[in-house]
């Protein structure tokens, strides 16, 4: 087994894989296994010598790639491979487990904490226990907002504030609002224009307005990734939800 902190380049699979796969199991019957995890990461040159080499001792080896992005692994390769994609897992596949470990370890959890533990890791079991972890650390009890604190997300109410100061305050007192919660609290714009995102989804905007708003989201989140200024795109934010104001209080 070869991890990506492993070095994996041409010269490992022409030498210890290759060595590896070439030699029979003598006695016993079966298959010999190699297990190359995170196969993305490694060099074209690699992934056209390990194609050789499967081919040739496909009869005593068998090889399991493991990826993130399948579209890094060469072609020729994929075609040898039958795949296999796990998609994230369900709240009812991940509640039992969390429920599992909270009671080995004795940690104090309550409802809408593990509500919010399920929400944030969004199917990745991983990152649902290490939040449980840094939490029930850093605070003791697992609250909701203990976890998003930990976690650095906005809370439910933060972004039911912003979004009433964008729709019901004129711009300067606004702008000046959100800035001070975003100091305090350490947010991200990224963060927070995800949570708005589904509010705008919830709140019942008239179709047309509600189209030109999100692709106004569309735009401010291309720009972040893009790595602008994040004061800018703030403005830019507000003065969307306060064009969408005016079209709805002139569609009335």
């Amino acid at each position: 087994q070869l991890n990506a902190s492993d070095d994996r380049g041409i010269d490992i699979v022409r030498g210890p894989i290759l060595s590896f796969a070439s030699t029979r199991t003598i006695f016993k019957k079966g298959f010999k296994l190699v297990i190359l995890d995170e196969a993305d990461a490694m060099t074209q040159d690699a992934q056209n010598a390990l194609r050789r080499v499967i081919e040739k001792f496909t009869e005593n080896t068998r090889f399991c790639l493991i990826c993130n992005y399948l579209s890094k692994i060469i072609p020729a390769l994929q075609s040898r491979c039958t795949r296999f994609r796990f998609g994230p897992l369900t709240p009812e596949l991940m509640v039992p487990r969390l429920q599992h470990v909270i009671q080995e370890e004795g940690v104090d959890v309550t409802e809408d904490g593990m509500k919010a533990l399920v929400t944030l890791s969004s199917g990745d079991m991983r990152r649902a226990l290490n939040i449980l972890q840094s939490t029930s650390m850093a605070f003791g009890k697992v609250t909701e907002e203990n976890v998003y604190t930990c976690t650095g997300h906005p809370l439910k109410s933060d972004i039911a504030n912003i979004l009433d100061w964008m729709l019901n305050q004129d711009f300067s007192t606004a702008y000046r609002k959100i800035m001070e919660l975003k100091t305090l609290k350490g947010l991200a714009l990224q963060d927070i224009l995800t949570e708005i995102h589904l509010f705008v989804h919830r709140v019942d905007f008239p179709p047309s307005i509600r189209i030109q708003l999100l692709i106004k989201l569309a735009d401010i989140e291309y720009r972040l990734a893009a790595g602008t200024n994040e004061k800018i795109q703030l403005s830019s934010l507000i003065a969307a939800f306060q064009v969408t104001r005016d079209l709805v209080v002139a569609e009335a």
